[in-house]
């Protein structure tokens, strides 16, 4: 037909999308899989933190969340048994000339209407169906239809390629179906082609993104439409195709590690800042996948998404798939074996904790804190380097900021056992008690909140005699001025408890608030007569020096001069601007003297 030798290997700037792949499985340090936490790439995490009622309804304590696609379901179904799915109807036929946008294929695309890839459009015909041929013959049939796959076309014209675009598509949708009811090992030349497929189609440079120049603001992005990529009705079954792939029971682990190797998992990783949430969910359960068959990649894995976070956290605090891989990492960790290694240890607090730094924060916080939360259930004496973390990212004027920091705050105390709660307890409440005494009702409301859980008020009872000292000024100010009705119905809830539980601290403490009160009224008073001595001091010094700077400011002239002695006017113009600051300096030094 003619000579696939001779393409060219054309990469695009574009984005692409995919869907995702539902059926995901929580791994182990010994390489097991299981089902128990495949709700974390089964469901798409929504990028908000839950309301703070619902989270006390719960008791406060962190439940993973999902929001499940309905999309997904029956395709789930057809993965798990392996049986081949109506996959046409799975792919909607989207008309290419509606697909207006981007550039994806090689600049060659752009100027020939005859020629694609260097190959004449009039050779790009349809290969025969799977059905039509002998079994014998399918595997070489479907390295020809993923040759077929390997050209590139450009979505920026409507009007080119038609009938090369549609043909693509039904092959694409030719080899998802084979690749899902195939019933014998892929070889080592087929695994090669499907990586080349994949690499041609999936693999390029990554455009300049739209919201570079933009102040990165969680919230503000999350209003934003994503954007999406003309290319989508080819792309989505690339995606799905090499998901399905990989998930195979049929694709040998041992031969596909020599092409699955390190420069395709670290450009699969590049492709994670996609401005595109689809192809992001599809990146997310592909690179589970690989992480899951492929123990011999998971060291270097990880070390990619730790460069990734710390290039985000420290240089561009830009990238579009934190939330994604925080995913991931909420599944690996969840599978670690214990006691937990140095290294990933050194992981949490060089990588998870600094994330809290960044402004966008709330995009990925929930991944965040699920990871986080993570490692204090592992391992509860991670706990009070958790907290201190927290205390030293703490945001001081972002107050939407500091309420998620509450939140997440009190889904690790919930797995704080008492001897790590007693290590950080006190800076712990100086923090809590500038937040109860806050302005911002949400916040103050949000630490108040505290005291709905059950375990955290245990630790708190345990510990009375050293918390209430420290936070009941706070409360005793919020009872008697705070500006919301709120708050102070809550504050008067805490008092309460700490009164039925010790009422003789509860009077100490209010004994010693009063007297400082009253020794701070004192200063105050104080300071008054103070600020009027220095005052008719300053009026006095500067009614004395008066006369020196009027002569030091009287103006010279030339005429002032005899003809004779006109040289000494250059120098006695800085000779008196060095004098005026020396009475100035002097009267000031007597004012401080006289003080």
């Amino acid at each position: 037909m003619f000579d696939y030798a001779s393409w060219c290997f054309v990469q695009s700037n574009e984005f692409r999308t995919g869907f995702w792949d539902e059926s995901a499985y929580c791994l182990d340090e010994k390489g097991g899989f299981g089902l128990l936490c495949s709700f974390r790439l089964c469901c798409k995490l929504p990028r908000k933190s839950s309301k703070n009622a619902e989270s006390r309804e719960h008791g406060g304590g962190h439940t993973a969340p999902s929001t499940a696609y309905a999309s997904a379901s029956s395709r789930s179904n057809d993965l798990a048994s392996g049986k081949s799915a109506n996959l046409v109807s799975s792919f909607p036929a989207t008309n290419p000339v509606q697909d207006v946008g981007k550039n994806h294929g090689s600049k060659a695309n752009k100027g020939a209407n005859t020629k694609l890839n260097g190959i004449p459009t009039s050779s790009y015909e349809p290969l025969p169906g799977f059905r039509e041929v002998p079994n014998s013959e399918k595997q070489n049939l479907f390295v020809k239809k993923l040759n077929l796959c390997c050209f590139l076309f450009d979505f920026s014209d409507p009007t080119k390629h038609l009938k090369e675009k549609e043909i693509k598509r039904q092959t694409l949708l030719e080899i998802v179906d084979y690749v899902t009811s195939v019933n014998s090992k892929f070889t080592e030349i087929v695994i090669q082609e499907v990586i080349k497929m994949v690499s041609l189609n999936l693999f390029r440079t990554m455009s300049p993104q739209s919201r570079e120049n933009k102040i990165v603001e969680g919230f503000d992005l999350e209003e934003e439409e994503p954007s999406m990529d003309p290319a989508w009705p080819h792309l989505q079954i690339v995606y799905e195709f090499f998901l399905r792939f990989v998930a195979s029971p049929e694709m040998d682990a041992k031969l596909a590690k020599r092409y699955i190797d390190h420069s395709f998992i670290l450009k699969l990783l590049d492709l994670f800042d996609s401005e595109d949430p689809r192809e992001r969910e599809y990146l997310k359960t592909i690179l589970h996948r690989i992480y899951g068959k492929f123990m011999v990649h998971r060291p270097f894995i990880r070390k990619v998404i730790n460069n990734i976070f710390y290039r985000f956290i420290f240089e561009t605090e830009k990238h579009n798939g934190i939330a994604e891989l925080l995913e991931i990492l909420g599944s690996i960790i969840n599978g670690f074996a214990l006691p937990l290694k140095e290294e990933h240890k050194l992981f949490l607090i060089r990588a998870l904790i600094p994330l809290h730094k960044p402004k966008c924060l709330a995009m990925y916080h929930q991944q965040l804190s699920y990871c986080i939360t993570q490692f204090v259930e592992k391992d509860c004496k991670l706990a009070d380097t958790v907290i201190r973390g927290l205390l030293k990212y703490w945001p001081v004027t972002n107050s939407s900021k500091e309420v998620m920091f509450l939140s997440e705050l009190e889904e690790v105390l919930e797995a704080t056992q008492l001897p790590e709660f007693q290590r950080c307890m006190v800076p712990l409440f100086r923090r809590i008690a500038r937040c109860l005494n806050c302005p911002h009702f949400q916040v103050a409301e949000r630490a108040l909140f505290l005291w709905n859980n059950d375990h955290i008020e245990n630790l708190i009872k345990e510990n009375r005699k050293i918390i209430l000292p420290i936070i009941f000024p706070a409360l005793e100010k919020n009872a008697r001025s705070h500006w919301n009705q709120a708050v102070h119905s809550l504050t008067l809830n805490v008092r309460k408890i700490f009164y039925d539980l010790d009422p003789d601290l509860l009077k100490e403490c209010l004994v010693k608030f009063q007297e400082d009160e009253l020794k701070e009224n004192e200063v105050r008073a104080n300071k008054k007569p103070h600020g009027n001595v220095w005052r008719s001091l300053l009026r006095r010094r500067l009614q004395v020096m008066k006369p020196c700077l009027f002569l030091i400011n009287y103006p010279l002239e030339q005429h002032q001069f005899s003809e004779s002695k006109r040289y000494l006017l250059p120098f006695t113009r800085p000779l008196l601007i060095v004098m005026k600051y020396a009475v100035v300096a002097y009267g000031l030094g007597q004012i401080s003297m006289d003080r």
